[in-house]
């Protein structure tokens, strides 16, 4: 895409093959689907910079795609960002990967990053089907922007903030948007637990290994490898 090259231009510092496995498609990060490409181009301003288009495209994915945790699945394909994009909804794993799609497809580089956090004020149904408050292997997206990797979390869309009262999440592209430790009424909202580093893809078999071993219910909740069912 015009102008989104000057980011890449910076890292020529690097071997730029290090830096090529941060801009190209990979099976989940589908930055070359047309769907893709196409919803980049609707939400990116004309003439901005890499930050710009950056936040532009954070913005898209946190409200234009609806949180949905229970689009867990097994199926690998269900994690294409041009499937979440179709879906219209996606839990953070799912947004975290179409928002690294949208950035590589702008020709800014961007890598998968996971956390494990707890959700103080997670939902009675979740806590049900979970059997904790500890969200294992929460998902966001590291992006790179002059010169150095910023974390952004695009996952709680703006109407679900104002239902349960939480802080959206605001991102600039120019420091870490991460969870708010409290909601607006002072309440402990998310605390992190730890850190799990940052990947070029999906590290699918791993997180749905560790997922199972922490929610021995996924499996019972699954039909097919499909998506969670609400029970």
């Amino acid at each position: 895409m015009a102008g989104g090259n000057r980011t890449a231009h910076a890292m020529k510092q690097t071997n730029q093959q290090d830096w090529d496995i941060y801009l190209g498609p990979t099976p989940t990060i589908d930055s070359n689907s047309e769907t893709v490409l196409e919803y980049v181009a609707a939400n990116s301003p004309a003439g901005a910079t890499d930050r710009e288009r950056a936040v532009a495209l954070y913005y898209a994915v946190r409200d234009g795609i609806r949180y949905d945790p229970y689009t867990f699945s097994y199926d690998l394909d269900d994690y294409r960002a041009s499937d979440t994009l179709a879906a219209g909804r996606g839990w953070c794993v799912k947004k975290a990967i179409l928002y690294a799609a949208c950035c590589r497809a702008a020709s800014i580089p961007a890598r998968l990053g996971y956390a494990d956090v707890r959700n103080h004020l997670t939902t009675e149904n979740l806590s049900r089907l979970m059997g904790t408050d500890i969200f294992y292997w929460h998902g966001y997206t590291d992006v790179y922007l002059d010169g150095g990797w910023i974390k952004a979390t695009p996952v709680f869309n703006r109407e679900l903030c104002a239902k349960f009262r939480l802080k959206p999440l605001e991102f600039d592209g120019r420091g870490d948007s991460i969870y708010h430790p409290y909601d607006l009424d002072g309440r402990h909202h998310m605390e992190y637990l730890k850190y799990h580093g940052v990947f070029a893809d999906l590290p699918f078999e791993r997180i749905m290994r560790e997922l199972t071993r922490h929610y021995p219910r996924l499996r019972e909740l699954t039909r097919g490898g499909g998506p969670v069912w609400r029970s």
